[in-house]
C-alpha cells in the first residue's frame, strides 16, 4: 500500500468553510488554527450547521504565512471572513483582551476570548439573531477528549478529537451510490489520504505520517451536517439514506451493540510528545504508514 496525504484542511471557525492548505502545523489540540473560533448565541451556546446551516456559506481566509513554521501574527495580521450579501469582516489575529463567560460546546462550558462588537454585529446581521464570535482561550481553559477514547488529550472547539481522517477511495465508493456525487467538504476532515482501499482507514489504529505517529481512537459518527450542501446551505436526504445503507452500525457491526449511528472517517490523536511549534509539520504528499490495525470493522472502536 502506498497511501499518502492528498489534502489537508483547516476550519478556523467551527462550522464555517475550511481552508485547503499544502502544509499544516501539528499541535496536541489539532492543526494550528483549526476550530480556534466559535460563533455563539446570546446564552453562550454554540451555533453549528446543525442549527444554522447558513454557516456553510461563510468563507474564512488566513494569511498564507499562518501555516508556516515559526510564524507569529503581528498587529497587521487578520482573519478575513466573507459571506453572500455581507461586507468583508477582518478579525485581528492578535488575541483580544475581552472575556466571554458561560461559553458552551456540547458537554463543555467555560470562558473564551471575545472578538468584540464589530464581529458580533457582523454575525448577528448575517444569522439574523444575536451572535458573538469567540476564540478558545488556551491560556486558561482545557477541553478534554472523552477519556474512553483519548485520555489525556484535549481539543479546542472540535467535536470528538483533535484530528479526523478520511480516504479519497472511501468517498469515491460512497459516490457510486449517489445520483449526485458529493465533495469531501461534506465530511469536514482534516486529513484526506489516497492510495489505499475504500474504508481501509476504519481499521487503522496507529499510523505514521512523515515522522509523526497518530492513534486511531474511534470511528467518526456522523451528524446531519454531511446532508447539507456546502455550496447552498440546503440539506437533502439522499446522502443520509445512502450512508444508512452502507455505513450504519447495523451493517458494519451486526453482532455488536447497536447505537443507531452511521460512521464515516477515523478520529485521531497525535501521540508524540509536543516540543513546541518548530518542525511539527505535515504536508500533502507525505506517506501514510500503517503501524497497527484491527482485522475487521466490527473490531474497530466506535
Amino acid at each position: 500500500m502506498d497511501a499518502k496525504v492528498c489534502s489537508i484542511f483547516i476550519y478556523p471557525v467551527k462550522s464555517c468553510r475550511g481552508i485547503s492548505v499544502s502544509q499544516a502545523i501539528l499541535t496536541p489540540t489539532g492543526f494550528r488554527w483549526d476550530r480556534n473560533w466559535l460563533v455563539i448565541n446570546s446564552r453562550g451556546g454554540a451555533y453549528t450547521q446543525r442549527n444554522e446551516p447558513k454557516l456553510a456559506l461563510i468563507e474564512v481566509q488566513l494569511p498564507n504565512e499562518a501555516f508556516s513554521d515559526g510564524w507569529e501574527p503581528t498587529k497587521n495580521s487578520y482573519m478575513v471572513i466573507k459571506a453572500p450579501g455581507a461586507a468583508v469582516l477582518k478579525v485581528s489575529l492578535a488575541k483580544p483582551p475581552a472575556i466571554a463567560n458561560g461559553v458552551s460546546v456540547w458537554e463543555w462550558s467555560g470562558s473564551a476570548l471575545d472578538e468584540g462588537d464589530e464581529s458580533a454585529k457582523w454575525f448577528t446581521n448575517y444569522l439574523g439573531k444575536p451572535s458573538r464570535l469567540v476564540r478558545f482561550n488556551a491560556a486558561s481553559e482545557k477541553r478534554p477528549v472523552d477519556p474512553e477514547y483519548g485520555r489525556g488529550h484535549n481539543v479546542m472547539f472540535s467535536d470528538l478529537s483533535p484530528y479526523m481522517m478520511i480516504s479519497q477511495p472511501s468517498l469515491d465508493a460512497l459516490n457510486k451510490h449517489l445520483k449526485e456525487p458529493i465533495q469531501i467538504n461534506r465530511f469536514r476532515p482534516n486529513i484526506l489520504v489516497d492510495g489505499c482501499q475504500p474504508f481501509s482507514e476504519d481499521l487503522w489504529t496507529e499510523i505514521r505520517i512523515n515522522k509523526f505517529t497518530f492513534q486511531g481512537v474511534r470511528l467518526c459518527s456522523r451528524s446531519k451536517i454531511p446532508t447539507i450542501n456546502q455550496e447552498t446551505g440546503v440539506a437533502s436526504s439522499e446522502l443520509h439514506e445512502a450512508l444508512t445503507r452502507m455505513r450504519s452500525d447495523k451493517v458494519l457491526r451486526p453482532n455488536r451493540k447497536q447505537q443507531g449511528k452511521i460512521y464515516f472517517g477515523q478520529n485521531l490523536v497525535w501521540k508524540d510528545n509536543f516540543n513546541g511549534w518548530k518542525g511539527n509539520i505535515i504536508r500533502t504528499g507525505d506517506p501514510v504508514v500503517v503501524l497497527k490495525k484491527v482485522s475487521s470493522v466490527a473490531d474497530a472502536t466506535v
